[in-house]
């Protein structure tokens, strides 16, 4: 497959360079007389050749899954390449309008890339609803709802002896929400403060070294950011806590959302930077010549006129957020403890998604398909947010346009 999505772009290469070839020679002995540029030719003579071999790649992928011969796709690749070169380069002529025609093919090849992103959600969406229907049908939506019992073992036989199995989702999303609370916490003031300071505080030089440091925290793997929490943070809390009287866990929801927090931090600093600095020139100009100080004019000009961007960012990282699973496993544990307690161990919906999905149990048994449902579920917060965030920036955008 590889090899045959190689001899397709070769050859496409080929037919852009042999179309704005001949382009430039037609040009040369009419003047310029052409309707379009001559590498506009050479794109519609690639983009043809293009839409030929891959025609012919997806035809001969169903066929050699009846034991063709690779070979064979290779050749018939190739021989269509050859046949699209051939009639590209019968299409350039002084009247062709080749212009017209490349960008009808980028309109093709857009519209079709915006509708396979569209089917990919639908299938996701699809895939998790039906599953989750057959979990219905065998668990009560009611007790996997307002459940306060998380205990997911069941009898792989039907001979062996084993649990009935509890799928009561509460305090998965308990420990989710605290989880995810924590870390706002940490990453939301952190965040914007430096934001605020980047975009109106901070010199160029200064800039220039600030937000590479910053952002260089998002290329952090999150199972470094694990090994972080389990080494030093908490060990930290649990000392902090023990000197204070509290009895605190080796592992905690205030240690796993503590540096979750910290992992954040950069997606929310990178786009209240952007969203601040955004916030026209004028705005900030007008309010000093008022007689307002720098911290007035970010205070009560630049920060409202930029709440809707800032608002839909803080939701965005907390859709991030929710969606973590490393870091909780290895600081904040597995266990399903329903507490609004920091310093208590708890687990959140990803993690118990992916314990769920490992193991020898049947994929048709409610151990398996609960995943689905939490899946579903977590789907479905994060797309309420999405949505509040997208009604936020409408409602508000107008008023400082």
């Amino acid at each position: 497959m590889l090899v045959s999505l190689g001899i397709i772009l070769c050859i496409s290469v080929i037919a852009f360079l042999l179309g704005k070839a001949k382009a430039e020679k037609l040009a040369e002995r009419t003047g310029g007389a052409l309707r379009a540029l001559p590498p506009t030719f050479g794109w519609f003579t690639a983009l043809l050749t293009f839409g030929f071999s891959l025609f012919t790649f997806f035809i001969f992928i169903g066929l050699i899954k009846n034991n063709a011969s690779p070979v064979s796709l290779y050749g018939a690749t190739t021989l269509a390449g050859v046949l699209g070169i051939i009639a590209g380069m019968y299409c350039i002529t002084p009247r062709f309008n080749a212009r017209r025609y490349v960008e009808g093919m980028i309109k093709i090849i857009l519209l079709t890339s915006s509708l396979l992103a569209v089917l990919v959600t639908l299938g996701i969406v699809l895939s998790l609803i039906f599953e989750s229907i057959r979990f219905f049908g065998k668990v009560p939506m009611s007790e996997f709802l307002f459940g306060l019992n998380w205990s997911p073992q069941t009898a792989i036989r039907a001979d062996q002896v084993g649990s009935t199995g509890a799928f009561g989702a509460v305090p998965l999303f308990t420990g989710t929400l605290l989880i995810t609370f924590i870390a706002i916490s940490i990453a939301a003031p952190i965040g914007l403060m430096s934001a605020i300071y980047m975009s109106d505080y901070a010199s160029n030089r200064a800039r220039a070294i600030a937000k590479p440091l910053l952002e260089l925290l998002a290329g952090v793997p999150t199972v470094v950011y694990g090994f972080f929490a389990i080494v030093t943070v908490a060990p930290l809390i649990r000392n902090i806590a023990s000197d204070m009287g509290f009895s605190v866990a080796s592992e905690s929801a205030l240690a796993a959302g503590f540096v979750m927090g910290i992992m954040i931090i950069p997606f929310v600093s990178s786009l209240s930077d952007d969203i601040i600095r955004a916030v026209p020139q004028r705005l900030r100009d007008g309010s000093f010549g008022l007689g307002a100080t720098k911290y007035e004019t970010v205070r009560f000009v630049v920060l409202p006129a930029a709440l809707p961007g800032l608002v839909s960012a803080l939701l965005l990282a907390i859709s991030r957020a929710i969606g973590e699973t490393m870091i909780v496993v290895m600081a904040a544990g597995m266990a399903a403890n329903l507490t609004l307690n920091p310093l208590e161990v708890v687990t959140t919906v990803t993690v118990q998604i992916v314990s769920l999905l490992v193991g020898d149990q049947e994929f048709d048994s409610p151990k398996t398909l609960a995943a689905f449902a939490l899946g579903l579920i977590l789907l479905f917060i994060t797309l309420i947010f999405n949505i509040i965030a997208m009604w936020f920036v409408r409602r508000y955008r107008e008023k400082y346009d």
